[in-house]
């Protein structure tokens, strides 16, 4: 990722969008420094938590107590997030006796609290219930409960309802909603259905290349988006498209995070796009007026 800010206040929804390849997942993991190579590294800047100083300075040990207790994530496919050899319920009481002193005992009864939180059909049952029995939804709500369950400042939510059915992804976005009016918790939701940030995020990043490419309210991007990228992915999705207008498909892929361009990383695909962009660093985030309510976008052009 390059140059890559933002910030999330608390009791905030906030929305990371874009194509896959763009960089979301890999920004937010990290967040917690959850990378799946030996190569991968973090070559600067910093993530700031309220009270804990940067997490990214931290050691290993000391990121280990704040994953889960202060921050938690809700990784896309619950299935491979669970342990398939540990039963539903010890499987929480396990995140619960990590960060509190509690006994076994006490931790499988906040653990069927927790179940009955998320609305978890027959928790009792449930409880004892091995992750391969249970559906795709109750598998979310599982990993959801288990996010909840030392009340964190900040859960990261990885496209959490790809793999659900549109009643069941509803049912997911309400809960969470409901635990950030409950708890006052902030959320990251890193999505690619600009209809679900539409429907439950205060704020929205657009993300292109790995880089930030327009900042705003959930209202100011989706109906006065300012860059070239956000107006072609508004142009191409069938829920918020003009009525009356043809949807108009972004041609082109999006670029190698390796070796990315020296200019916009949109040229290439841009139909605004001018030379001007293709040389050089791209302009950073630039605030517009009061009007935009904090709206900036990267971009030389205006279009």
């Amino acid at each position: 990722m390059d140059g890559v800010s933002f910030d999330v206040e608390p009791g905030e929804i906030f929305g990371i969008v874009g194509e896959s390849g763009c960089g979301k997942s890999a920004t937010c993991r990290s967040i917690l420094r959850l990378f799946g190579g030996a190569d991968a590294r973090i070559s600067g800047g910093e993530v700031l938590l309220e009270g804990r100083g940067d997490l990214l300075a931290m050691s290993e040990r000391d990121l280990g107590e704040i994953r889960g207790k202060d921050v938690a994530f809700i990784f896309q496919d619950p299935l491979t997030t669970l342990n398939p050899t540990m039963r539903v319920g010890r499987q929480i009481a396990e995140v619960i006796e990590r960060h509190s002193k509690v006994s076994r005992r006490d931790a499988r009864s906040m653990a069927l609290e927790l179940l009955r939180d998320v609305h978890v059909t027959s928790p009792e049952r449930r409880l004892d219930a091995w992750p391969h029995e249970l559906s795709g939804g109750l598998r979310q709500r599982i990993v959801i409960a288990m996010a909840l369950a030392l009340r964190p400042r900040l859960i990261i939510a990885d496209e959490p309802t790809t793999a659900l059915d549109v009643t069941v992804q509803e049912q997911i976005l309400r809960l969470l909603l409901e635990r950030r009016q409950e708890t006052g918790t902030a959320i990251i939701l890193v999505t690619h259905d600009l209809g679900v940030v539409s429907e439950v995020c205060d704020r929205v990043a657009v993300m292109y290349g790995g880089r930030l490419v327009e900042v705003g309210t959930t209202d100011e991007v989706l109906d006065r988006p300012r860059h070239p990228y956000t107006r072609a992915l508004l142009a191409a999705l069938p829920s918020l498209a003009m009525r009356g207008q043809a949807l108009t498909p972004i041609e082109g892929a999006p670029p190698s995070l390796i070796s990315p361009p020296s200019g916009c990383r949109f040229a290439a695909r841009c139909p605004w796009a001018e030379d001007n962009c293709r040389i050089g660093p791209p302009p950073p985030l630039e605030r517009h007026d009061s009007a935009g309510l904090g709206h900036v976008d990267a971009c030389l052009l205006e279009c």
